[in-house]
């Protein structure tokens, strides 16, 4: 519980730090070992592009680094707004720059023979296929938020900083697993149809739009947390609420519609790759029929041929 009895307003939301040693322990493993393997990958010949590591550590760990460090840390215990950025910030946006990076195929092609076998046994497992089925990641997905406000973990967050911490830590898990099954630019368990996660997309903007509603016209989440503080200053606790609702709903829409770009695009890929095949597989019919039809009559191709039997018949 760290609750903030100064303002929030530009000058203190450019001045608001604070230091989260786990936060940070957690961030510069990730960003430190991701960094080492695509060092290694790239010395190899095998590199993701730049694109893929401005992702990991820019969108993913830097703006992780953002949530927990800057004004969004500070001011999440004061004005619930602050928090539900906090939430959209870790549930959607740092897990999608870190699957956008992908940090299994990094590793992957960072490990030695062994390493890379270790990886792809623990890809390929049943406890894996499971995790990254497309209903438990999007059932985790859609049911985290609402659980998170709408039963007593909300005010748990608030009061236990341990609590806080693993709630955060959860929060860029589920989104991870989530945006790591949904894009399929790693390896993975199973592949699916991109048209699934469409679908899902869809279905998921529907269930926040419906969460945004009721933290907007339900009761007071955290009421008696948020009453034991007299803050003069800012929102006053409904429009406090309101707001948060409004963050969840619309922003959380917004910052998706980058993943819906991507899904369309892989979608688009997909259905290239797909008829490419088709077609490869009717040239190839196609180029078979001939020999087959001469072989099942037994005379060559050309003597079944009508133009060829035409050309030797006026020789």
């Amino acid at each position: 519980m760290s609750f903030v009895d100064v303002p929030l307003t530009l000058s203190t939301a450019l001045s608001s730090w604070r230091w989260d040693v786990p936060t940070l322990v957690v961030v510069a493993a990730l960003g430190g070992g991701y960094g080492r393997a695509y060092s290694i990958a790239a010395r190899r010949g095998a590199g993701v592009g730049r694109g893929r590591l401005l992702c990991f550590l820019l969108l993913g760990c830097a703006l992780w680094l953002v949530a927990a460090f800057s004004f969004v840390g500070v001011y999440a215990d004061t004005l619930f707004w602050v928090r539900a950025l906090q939430v959209v910030l870790l549930l959607f946006v740092v897990p999608f720059g870190l699957a956008l990076g992908k940090p299994v195929t990094v590793a992957r092609a960072a490990l030695g023979e062994t390493g890379r076998a270790r990886v792809d046994a623990v890809v390929g497992s049943r406890a894996a296929r499971a995790l990254t089925y497309p209903a438990t990641t999007s059932l985790a997905m859609l049911a985290t938020p609402w659980l998170l406000y709408l039963t007593g973990w909300y005010p748990a967050v608030l009061e236990h900083q341990g609590v806080d911490q693993l709630t955060r830590l959860l929060l860029v898990a589920v989104g991870f697993g989530y945006f790591y099954s949904r894009l399929q630019v790693d390896p993975v368990p199973h592949r699916y149809s991109q048209m699934i996660s469409l679908a899902i997309t869809v279905v998921e903007v529907i269930g926040d739009g419906v969460l945004g509603i009721v933290i907007w016209l339900g009761p007071e989440i955290a009421a008696e947390y948020y009453q034991q503080f007299a803050r003069s200053w800012g929102p006053d606790r409904r429009t406090d609420q309101a707001i948060g609702a409004g963050i969840l709903w619309l922003l959380g829409d917004v910052i998706g519609i980058p993943f819906l770009l991507v899904l369309m695009r892989a979608f688009s890929l997909d259905d290239r790759a797909q008829a490419e095949a088709i077609d490869a597989e009717l040239d190839a019919v196609e180029h078979a029929t001939p020999a087959v039809e001469a072989e099942a009559s037994g005379g060559l191709w050309w003597e079944q041929d009508p133009q060829m039997q035409e050309r030797f018949r006026r020789q």
